[in-house]
């Protein structure tokens, strides 16, 4: 492959990744939030996001971003492609990130907080800091499990005309018809972004165990 090809896989590398990391992030957020409101048993409120989390969880992903993309004109909604992919992998990560917390809640000792509260801390003490750095350190596995799949199930944006990795290593294959160089180097740059995912969680992991002690 030449110098041109290279940037052209650069380019769709990083149209992957900065649509994905921002998806990750409101994932992780709203997925804890999700799990919080679950564990509150609100009436009704805990039966539309069970509802919500096996929608989100059973629709296929690339399902889900053509109804974004081509529902939102029906609703009056203005929304560009960039908005409408960002919203569908945020949608579906933050449905299986929900899961993780949940796990993470329902696995946490009682005794920790009882005997916390006896020595006189907060709810919201107990769980900034007992709580929550425990819960982090258990649920980066799983979390990071999810991120790595959601950048790996990335390419469905490309349906809705988004020129992502796998979009520009479609492209230079069908011009040069040398499939194999362009998939060889898309392999690499999708290695090299779920490495440097997994180097981040090593360090979080040592962070919050630290935090946990």
């Amino acid at each position: 492959m030449n110098g041109q090809a290279w940037l052209l896989l650069l380019e769709g590398a990083w149209t992957t990744l900065w649509i994905s990391s921002i998806a990750i992030a409101l994932g992780v957020v709203i997925g804890l939030g999700i799990a919080l409101l679950r564990m509150a048993r609100i009436p009704f409120v805990e039966q539309a996001l069970v509802l919500y989390v096996s929608l989100a969880r059973a629709t296929p992903l690339v399902t889900l971003v053509l109804f974004i993309f081509l529902s939102a004109p029906t609703f009056g909604l203005a929304m560009d492609r960039n908005t409408a992919a960002i919203l569908a992998l945020t949608l579906n990560t933050a449905a299986f990130n929900a899961e993780v917390w949940r796990t993470a809640f329902i696995s946490f000792s009682r005794e920790q907080k009882e005997a916390a509260l006896a020595c006189g801390m907060t709810n919201g003490v107990f769980f900034r800091r007992i709580m929550l750095p425990q819960m982090i350190t258990s649920s980066l596995p799983g979390l990071v499990n999810e991120m790595s799949f959601l950048i790996k199930s990335s390419p469905a944006i490309a349906v809705i005309g988004i020129v992502d990795l796998t979009r520009v290593t479609n492209r230079i294959s069908a011009v040069t018809y040398e499939p194999l160089p362009p998939i060889l180097a898309a392999a690499l740059l999708y290695m090299l972004i779920i490495g440097v995912l997994l180097k981040v969680q090593a360090i979080a992991e040592k962070k919050a165990n630290r935090l946990a002690m």
